[in-house]
């Protein structure tokens, strides 16, 4: 069972080789780069093709490895332990009635494989990194309240994304296969935007590339990636409009910060501050 890409996602042969290799050696695949370039739609994309479902963390600063697996609600079984239990089917004295499994829980007691996709792995703190890897790796975590192993039925397809708002530790790196997606050149950027819109106006493309590719070289704080670029795209064919350096519609639609759009407007360009 190989991916090879779908009509929506383009795949060049690097990428598609260390996605199918992480794969068949059932090693976590770590996706780099910048926002927008395709690295959680990857997930999503091989799940689709591949016919499996999706469990999806989405990491933020203050979560905890445990939540990620399971959380036990403890206040739904204190009420049940106040007020009873009549017509629920719940046994306030069985603990897992009041189990609420997270996303890496449901993905190891599935079964049938699944894409368990950790999106911005880079949020979270590295303690909280590394533990989730130790989870991942060994596929199992313990439930403590009970002492009770879950070991994954099937290893998970295991695909996690980081922004690199945080470096992450050696120790973690070393545990996972790893690629970068680069921003797409031009022309790879006229394969994928194909794929979304196959009978797009040549004429169009060319001057909405042209003026993206301008955009993005003028330093401002959230340059317009590719996700952005599809939209605009989107718009102006929806409108019938071809845009030039001096009318550039929809400007919301690449530029995302007030304070670039305030520049853009101004015709000025952001410094960047290294």
């Amino acid at each position: 069972m190989e991916f090879q890409g779908t009509e929506r996602y383009y795949l060049d042969p690097e990428l598609g080789a260390i996605v199918n290799m992480a794969m068949a050696m059932e090693k976590p695949l770590l996706l780099t780069g910048e926002a927008g370039t395709g690295k959680t739609q990857l997930a999503f994309e091989i799940s689709r093709s591949l016919g499996m479902p999706i469990e999806t963390l989405r990491c933020k600063s203050t979560i905890k490895g445990e939540e990620a697996c399971y959380v036990q609600d403890t206040v739904l079984r204190l009420n049940d332990a106040r007020f009873g239990t009549s017509g629920t089917g719940r046994d306030v004295n069985h603990f897992f009635d009041y189990v609420i499994w997270g996303p890496i829980g449901r993905a190891f007691r599935s079964d049938e494989r699944v894409v368990l996709l950790l999106d911005e792995i880079d949020k979270t703190e590295s303690d909280v990194q590394d533990n989730l890897l130790d989870v991942l790796e060994d596929c199992e975590f313990t439930i403590r309240e009970v002492n009770q192993m879950v070991k994954a039925r099937i290893r998970p397809v295991i695909v996690l994304t980081s922004n690199a708002k945080r470096e992450l530790s050696d120790p973690f790196l070393r545990r996972c296969f790893c690629h970068h997606i680069a921003f797409p050149n031009p022309e790879q950027m006229r394969e994928i935007v194909n794929l979304h819109f196959p009978d797009l106006d040549s004429g169009l493309l060319d001057a909405a590339l042209g003026i993206f590719y301008e955009l993005r070289q003028r330093g401002y704080e959230k340059p317009p990636a590719t996700s952005e670029l599809l939209n605009w795209l989107g718009a102006l064919n929806h409108a019938r409009i071809t845009p030039d350096r001096l009318n550039v519609p929809f400007i919301g639609t690449l530029l995302k910060r007030t304070e670039d759009i305030l520049s853009f407007r101004s015709g000025g360009k952001r410094a960047r501050v290294n």
